[in-house]
């Protein structure tokens, strides 16, 4: 990995001062940059080629956002809120492309989402409604701080990748993973048993999806969070 990677990172759009915008938190490119690595913002497109997009990058970020469709995962809707049918078209498009090219991924909550239902698997819509006695897991407001704990298996790549086993991590999500894709298995997990991360089962391709925000913690005095994106990026092959 050199500096002049590129990696592509999934962006959403939102109308601001009355004009629709491509946005994307400053934090994702703040912290790939910190890693090393050179961000391509990739916005919602009507018409995703995802092989083109690909072709101009060596990685791809999975970045967090609206809930997913529960359509894209044949289910009907029981608490999901808004989504974006051109993103979702454009990211699981990627995802799925980048499985078949063996392209690293780092899915980082909605991203998590994305990946799981790309390959096969559902989601919970709502936390708070279908899982008793979960943590209070949507904490948006305080999204820079780590609110709760987390278990990862030690022997996971995750775990590798973090440098930990248990860490305390920042939570801004109303959704989780449920039924995990064939070819995933599942890496981290909350005190209450919601899914936190998973991995690729194999070892043809790179890809970690976590549930909580790490490219917010990079500053940190905790290393977890940017040796994330550090491992990451030390999969990251400059293209020619």
């Amino acid at each position: 990995m050199t500096a002049t990677a590129i990696v592509g990172i999934t962006a959403t759009t939102k109308v601001i001062e009355g004009f629709p915008r491509v946005r994307l938190n400053e934090a994702y490119v703040h912290a790939v940059a910190r890693a090393g690595l050179v961000p391509l913002v990739i916005p919602p497109l009507a018409h995703p080629d995802a092989d083109v997009i690909l072709d101009a990058v060596a990685g791809l970020v999975l970045s967090g956002g609206e809930d997913v469709d529960p359509a894209e995962y044949g289910a009907p809707n029981s608490g999901s809120e808004t989504s974006h049918a051109l993103r979702d078209r454009t990211e699981l498009a990627l995802a799925r492309r980048a499985r078949e090219r063996r392209m690293p991924v780092l899915a980082i909550c909605r991203g998590i989402q994305v990946m799981n239902v790309a390959l096969g698997g559902t989601l919970i819509q709502d936390i708070p409604s279908e899982v008793p006695g979960a943590l209070t897991h949507d904490q948006s407001a305080r999204r820079r701080e780590r609110v709760h704990d987390i278990a990862a298996t030690k022997a996971s790549a995750l775990a590798q990748a973090l440098g930990a086993a248990t860490l305390r991590v920042n939570s801004s999500h109303h959704q989780a993973l449920e039924s995990v894709a064939q070819g995933l298995t599942v890496s981290a997990r909350a005190p209450d048993g919601v899914i936190e991360g998973v991995e690729w089962t194999a070892d043809d391709w790179w890809m970690l999806g976590v549930q909580w925000h790490p490219e917010e913690l990079v500053e940190d005095p905790e290393p977890w969070d940017l040796n994330l994106f550090r491992a990451f990026a030390a999969r990251v092959t400059p293209r020619p």
